[in-house]
């Protein structure tokens, strides 16, 4: 009988631990052109999907914004509006100077962020 109630237990236990969202592959840093930077750390309040963006996405402007995983995706806003940050590859970005990168993360059209 206690062997029973040490694998409902487990069971429960496994059940209840939250799948972490797929956004959560982006954490770290991520390189534009130009000296543009976006570094990606789980927000400070702990939350599940919950981010910290440090960037740099033009010459002149950069901060840090709060941001929430939404599906594949992660929404922000800065002082230019609503954004989403979604997964692509350097094609999708626009410039041609990271064309050939297959791992990106794609805000609009002319401003992207890729690793290796």
């Amino acid at each position: 009988m206690p062997r029973c109630y040490l694998l409902l237990s487990a069971l429960l236990l496994g059940a209840c631990s939250p799948t972490p969202p797929p956004t959560d592959a982006w954490l770290g840093r991520w390189v534009g052109v130009e000296g543009l930077v976006l570094q990606i750390d789980p927000a400070a309040d702990g939350k599940p999907g919950h981010y910290r963006l440090a960037m740099q996405y033009s010459l002149d402007d950069h901060g840090t914004f709060d941001g929430q995983a939404d599906g594949n995706a992660i929404t922000f806003t800065r002082p230019d509006g609503a954004h989403q940050l979604v997964p692509g590859n350097g094609a999708a970005t626009g410039l041609k100077w990271l064309a050939d990168k297959q791992n990106c993360l794609v805000v609009q059209e002319g401003e992207g962020y890729c690793r290796e």
